[in-house]
């Protein structure tokens, strides 16, 4: 894989609508950032340092409840970005970012991306269009919560990761505990889940972070709600 600055921010979702010129100018003070499995790589409240790509690795962005338990608000794989609106915004740092595992990143510090934006109207219009793209996947992730149920959630969620590979058989790129926080539910129901959906062979379980999916059409229709007989 491509990590200089300028492969991984090509590959970036949020920034696939720019021209040659744009991301030239996007890349002209952009800079890699490594970080060690287990990092926190910044604090809700902190001073948002940038914009963050991901070009490998896995980063949890996260919230602390005042009670102490921390909710996973989404996980930043490879083409992904986060502290995006931070950036744009002038905002505080609103939540945690941890790298999951060993993280290469490419930073656009908050300066750089508040300067370009009101220089390049044409970046402008560009990067809208790809917020609008990022924000529509907010909203599936919104959807799954508000109205899905966990099985659907969790068979969806199997689906996503899935369809980014080209395997039906994958590891889970994150901890079953991160992932659980992430859908909005238990540990324990995350794995009740798991082992419904392999007791009626819609996947199953090599080891405890694999995934075989063995009947993606009827994983689908769980997905979409439509929960089979021996659910009930």
């Amino acid at each position: 894989m491509d990590e200089s600055v300028k492969g991984i921010i090509r590959k970036c979702r949020l920034f696939r609508k720019l021209t040659e010129k744009s991301l030239d100018l996007v890349c002209s003070r952009a800079r890699l950032a490594r970080f060690k499995k287990g990092t926190l790589i910044f604090r809700q409240g902190d001073e948002c340092p940038g914009l963050y790509c991901v070009g490998s690795g896995v980063v949890r962005v996260y919230k602390l409840a005042a009670s102490g338990k921390d909710h996973t608000l989404h996980f930043a794989d490879p083409c992904s970005t986060f502290a995006e609106v931070a950036a744009i915004g002038r905002f505080e740092c609103p939540a945690f970012a941890e790298a999951l595992e060993d993280t290469v990143c490419v930073l656009l510090p908050a300066e750089h991306v508040t300067g370009l934006l009101a220089t390049s109207h044409e970046l402008c219009l560009q990067l809208v269009e790809g917020m609008a793209l990022w924000t529509r996947q907010l909203i599936g992730l919104l959807e799954d919560i508000v109205l899905r149920d966990a099985t659907s959630r969790v068979a969806g969620y199997l689906l996503r990761v899935e369809s980014s590979g080209a395997e039906r058989t994958f590891t889970l790129p994150v901890l079953k505990k991160d992932l659980a926080s992430h859908l909005n539910l238990t540990s324990e129901t995350l794995s009740r889940t798991l082992r419904r959906l392999a007791d009626i062979g819609l996947i199953a379980m090599p080891d405890a972070q694999q995934i075989s999916i063995l009947r993606r059409e009827s994983l689908q229709e769980v997905a979409d709600g439509l929960l089979p007989g021996e659910f009930d």
